[in-house]
């Protein structure tokens, strides 16, 4: 049973930095993707940043040049450095994970889920 708990969540400034993690246990698939999820008040929850078997990261457009996602597989934790930080980054933050290829989307298919961490921002 996969299990993924977040914590680092918080209140910040605008232009600050806040850094969330991810603590996954119970998976063996040798071939898996891991996401950082966002759901902001009023709007559908949105992917942010993904990295799949440690390689490339893929980040949404709000995500660009402001949030860094990372793997430690020693400790089987997963990052989201969030720097410059915007109101609009204000929302409840999501770890998830999925197995296997062949997905239509860096967004797409994922099935375990943490049980979210709050970040706020305030202008």
């Amino acid at each position: 049973q996969v299990q993924l708990v977040e914590s680092g969540g918080g209140s910040g400034q605008a232009g600050g930095s806040l850094r969330l993690s991810c603590a996954a246990s119970g998976y063996t698939a040798s071939t898996y993707c891991m996401a950082w999820f966002r759901q902001s008040p009023g709007k559908e929850r949105e992917g942010v940043a993904r990295i799949c078997n440690g390689g490339n990261p893929y980040y949404a457009d709000s995500a660009k040049g402001r949030f860094a996602i990372a793997q430690d597989s020693a400790k089987n934790t997963l990052y989201l450095q969030m720097n410059s930080l915007k109101p609009e980054d204000t929302g409840v933050y999501y770890c998830a994970a999925r197995m296997g290829i062949g997905y239509s989307g860096p967004f797409i298919g994922y099935n375990y889920w943490g049980q979210g961490t709050q970040v706020t921002v305030s202008a």
